[in-house]
């Protein structure tokens, strides 16, 4: 047989793989796949945190949802998911591997990365604020499974630079993604810019404030504030982050119910990470319990929501949708149109 014949037959048989291919991408079993590996790695990265069972439980579980998650991405963003999740499964049996810290500490770092990014992927516009309760519930719960993955690695890390470089990467990923989601900068308009140049006074405030108050602060006033945050762990049994609390979650929730309206929604939800990115480095520190993790999360996100319905109010009266029967026209009407959770955005 000639070689053009051989390459004849072999056509018809590569079409019906790709037919074959084309028929599972379109069905709902690689979005259950990929379910059943993210339950399965939580179930062994809690397993491991109990502890209960082998010690290969937590690298499993990482690995299992660092690939998982870095599929998502991917998937979510209109990448290519099959390359960038096979290289996530790499570097997390090298990082098992090599049982080297620079590997197991960056592969957390990453993680924590990419599970913030995804957290703030994988909402949808809300027409109404309880979607927008739900978008955040979404994501930082997301980020939170992230979380137990990155230390499942069991990284050698410092605290501080840890959640730093979180959520530097995530801010970083975050911008470059919402760039092409938002239309661009051009895509802004006076009212985006103004939210983009708040939400960045928010966060460069926030990230500042600390570090100028230990060194610059009197005395009188660091022991004042130090002082309310004790009192808050004892008799509330935590104190909520102020980057969550006062950015990260009214961004999110507000930006949801912006993509709802405008496409500019998209550069509030960047600011985001600044809620994702601390709940997936929030199990770095070891000296902090758990039960002190989840309730700051939680207090955060309750104060952060309170913070976002005003700004929502304060937005629909500025643009003239003062009253009840206007703000429900106003929520019917937003009907932008957006692909589903489980759908690429690009």
């Amino acid at each position: 047989m000639s070689r053009h014949a051989t390459r004849a037959a072999a056509r018809p048989a590569f079409s019906g793989v790709r037919r074959w291919i084309a028929r599972i991408a379109a069905s709902r079993l690689p979005l259950a796949v990929w379910a059943l590996l993210v339950v399965a790695g939580t179930a062994l990265l809690v397993c491991a945190m109990v502890p209960v069972g082998p010690e290969w439980l937590g690298i499993t579980g990482s690995v299992t949802v660092g690939s998982a998650y870095a599929w998502a991405l991917a998937a979510r963003t209109g990448g290519r998911p099959v390359i960038f999740g096979t290289l996530a499964l790499g570097l997390g049996l090298l990082a098992a591997w090599a049982e080297q810290d620079v590997l197991s500490s960056g592969t957390a770092v990453l993680m924590t990365a990419v599970a913030a990014v995804l957290g703030v992927m994988a909402t949808v516009p809300a027409k109404s604020f309880l979607v927008s309760i739900r978008e955040c519930l979404v994501g930082m719960g997301l980020a939170a499974v992230g979380a137990m993955a990155a230390i499942g690695f069991e990284p050698s890390i410092d605290v501080t630079r840890f959640e730093y470089l979180g959520l530097g990467l995530s801010l970083v990923g975050a911008e470059i993604l919402v760039f092409r989601l938002g239309a661009g900068l051009h895509g802004l308009g006076r009212r985006g810019v103004a939210v983009v140049a708040v939400g960045a006074a928010l966060l460069l405030a926030t990230l500042l404030y600390a570090e100028l108050l230990r060194r610059y602060g009197s005395t009188g006033l660091v022991d004042w504030l130090l002082a309310r945050v004790e009192w808050s762990r004892d008799h509330l049994g935590a104190f909520p982050r102020p980057i969550v609390a006062v950015l990260g979650v009214p961004a999110l929730a507000y930006g949801c119910h912006m993509r709802a309206r405008r496409r500019q929604g998209w550069w509030v939800c960047a600011f985001g990470v600044a809620a994702t990115s601390p709940v997936a480095t929030s199990l770095g520190n070891p000296a902090v319990e758990l039960s002190e993790v989840v309730l700051s999360a939680v207090y955060g996100l309750v104060v952060g929501l309170v913070l976002a319905f005003v700004v929502i109010r304060l937005d629909l009266v500025l643009t003239g949708n003062a009253g009840r029967r206007r703000r429900v026209a106003e929520q019917e009407a937003a009907v932008r149109p957006e692909p589903g959770r489980t759908a690429a955005l690009l």
